[in-house]
């Protein structure tokens, strides 16, 4: 074979490019609907997100914000009460050992 048999017909070549396009296109329009290809594109368009979700995802970041701070006071009330009963504890151990004693004479 010389060159001019092994140079590609124009034929094959339309061919060939015609396949890529559709299977690569059909493959490019099946991501753009998938979850991901979603993000890409609201990306790309310079938006956070493609659905409405940044409203309910602020929302649901300020509510758990706001457990976070009741728990916190939660956290601190049950170490006041662990300080008191660590008092009470030590005023009975002082009575039952005053009642152990033998009267001061």
């Amino acid at each position: 074979m010389n060159s001019k048999e092994r140079a590609l017909n124009p034929d094959d070549i339309i061919g060939f490019a015609a396949v890529v396009l559709i299977f690569g296109g059909g493959g490019a329009i099946l991501f753009s609907i998938t979850p991901i290809g979603k993000a890409i594109a609201a990306r790309i368009l310079g938006r956070k997100s493609a659905s409405g979700a940044d409203e309910d995802t602020a929302e649901e970041v300020r509510e758990l914000r706001r457990e976070v701070d009741e728990l916190r006071h939660v956290e601190q009330q049950v170490g006041e009460l662990g300080e008191r009963v660590d008092f009470l504890e030590r005023l009975v151990a002082k009575q039952r050992e005053a009642e152990r004693l033998p009267p001061v004479r």
